[in-house]
C-alpha cells in the first residue's frame, strides 16, 4: 500500500493459490468488477511479485480462495490456506486478508475455457487467473447484494457465493 493509505480504500486482489501456480485478479476502482491479472509461480518469490501488484493497484484487501467441500465443510487444503493467510497478514499488515469460499471456481473456469475453445495447453496457463477472477467476482457480488440488503459484511470469514457464512469470524480466524 502507499504511505498514508488505510484499510478500506483501494482495490481488492484475489488469489487462487495452488501448489504450482497462483491465479491473481483485481477489482476495478469502484469494486464492481473483477479482472484477471496474472499467474504467479508458487516456486518463485510470488509474495514479492504480489507486493508490487499491491502497490501498483493500491489494494487494501487480499482475498484468498479457501477450499470448501460441496457440503460446506473445509477441504483438506484448508489448513495450508490458513497458513498462507497468516503469512500474507504478517507480510502485508496494511491489507485486510480474507479467506473466501472457492467452491467450483476451478471447475467453472475450466469449463469456460473449454467452451471458448482454448487448447489444453492454453487452459493450463489461464485457468488459475480465471478462477481468481470468478472468486473475486463472487465476493464483489456478495458485498454489493449485502450492502443493498443491509448485511454485515465486516464479519465475513469464509463465506460461500450464496451468502452463507462459514467458520469463524474474520478477525479471530484470519487477522
Amino acid at each position: 500500500m502507499m504511505a498514508g493509505e488505510t484499510k478500506g480504500k483501494g482495490r481488492i486482489i484475489a488469489l487462487d493459490v495452488g501448489s504450482v501456480r497462483i491465479g491473481v485478479a483485481v477489482s476495478d476502482p469502484l469494486g464492481s468488477f473483477a479482472q484477471g491479472l496474472s499467474v504467479l509461480q508458487a516456486a518463485s518469490d510470488w509474495m514479492g511479485e504480489l507486493s508490487s501488484l499491491i502497490s501498483e493497484y493500491g489494494a487494501y484487501t487480499l482475498l484468498v480462495g479457501m477450499p470448501v467441500r460441496s457440503d460446506g465443510t473445509e477441504g483438506p487444503e484448508a489448513e495450508r490456506m490458513r497458513e498462507v493467510i497468516q503469512s500474507l497478514s504478517a507480510r502485508f499488515p496494511d491489507c485486510r486478508v480474507i479467506g473466501w469460499d472457492e467452491r467450483f471456481t476451478t471447475a467453472i473456469a475450466n469449463q469456460a475455457l473449454i467452451q471458448a475453445d482454448v487448447s489444453r495447453k492454453g487452459r493450463k496457463g489461464q485457468v488459475d487467473k480465471v478462477a481468481a477472477t470468478l472468486l473475486l467476482q463472487s465476493h464483489l457480488d456478495f458485498i454489493s447484494h449485502g450492502a443493498r440488503n443491509g448485511a454485515d459484511t465486516a464479519s465475513v470469514g469464509v463465506a460461500s457465493p450464496d451468502g452463507r457464512r462459514k467458520g469463524r469470524k474474520e478477525k479471530s480466524a484470519y487477522e
